[in-house]
């Protein structure tokens, strides 16, 4: 695809995120009495807009200059989620850290996590819907797509790089908290992107549960076992690694 081809795309993630930024507003103004409800739904809209703009930002992978388009697009939207969905984690693996340190409820904790997949789910099937639409050159290509088939490596070593990928983003958002959030978020979006780099091709380098499902969710009907150890388990317990290593500095 010519680079040309992208700006549809790059329209409807902007509407997207404008679209998510009104919501959480509204919510904020009109539910900061029920603090649970309120906070479900922040963490739901965030997710939304994380898991729609990705989908869409996957179908951009193979845009001129190859990788360099995709490695830029991939960091420029990391910056602006970071930037708009102050508070909200959107995976939750950022869930189970707090939660096993006692620092939030068993009850937040899980709200938080159901949030992030009903929000998963549904910006799948907004993207759906919109593909329908053809608005972008790539949007019919994608509605018959089956499983992308993400795993470019045998299972043990998906299993090996997604574990190794939760470790380090979580032991750098621990080690960056005290930096100040203008530079925070270009950080964290310069690891994202390397990480991408690194391992995109093997894997897609997700680390995040609800996203990845998001992403594939016919590769899970096909092939629950296997993409739930490596899309789910691994980057739950790199998360849990982290914990570890930072309790033993």
């Amino acid at each position: 695809m010519a680079i040309g081809g992208i700006w549809p795309s790059l329209l409807l993630m902007a509407g997207v995120v404008a679209a998510v930024g009104l919501c959480r507003s509204l919510v904020r103004r009109r539910l900061h009495a029920h603090p649970h409800l309120c906070s479900f739904l922040l963490e739901a809209f965030s997710t939304f807009q994380v898991c729609a703009c990705t989908n869409e930002l996957c179908l951009l992978g193979n845009v001129e200059p190859k990788p360099h388009t995709a490695l830029t697009l991939t960091y420029g939207f990391t910056v602006l989620h970071g930037s708009t969905l102050t508070g909200s984690t959107c995976n939750p693996c950022g869930v189970l850290q707090p939660l096993w340190g006692g620092g939030t409820s068993l009850k937040a904790g899980g709200l938080k996590i159901g949030a992030q997949f009903v929000a998963a789910v549904l910006a799948r099937v907004f993207m759906h819907f919109v593909w329908r639409l053809g608005i972008a050159e790539a949007h019919p290509g994608a509605l018959s797509q089956g499983c992308s088939n993400p795993m470019q490596t045998t299972e043990v070593q998906a299993f090996c790089i997604e574990l190794l990928f939760s470790v380090v983003f979580q032991l750098t958002i621990l080690q960056v908290e005290a930096v100040k959030p203008s530079y925070r978020v270009h950080l964290i979006a310069l690891l994202i992107t390397m990480l991408v780099y690194a391992g995109g091709n093997l894997t897609g380098a997700i680390f995040n549960p609800a996203l990845a499902f998001s992403l594939h969710p016919k590769c899970f009907y096909d092939n629950f076992l296997i993409y739930s150890l490596v899309y789910w388990i691994a980057p739950s317990l790199g998360e849990g690694t982290s914990d570890q290593v930072v309790v033993k500095m």
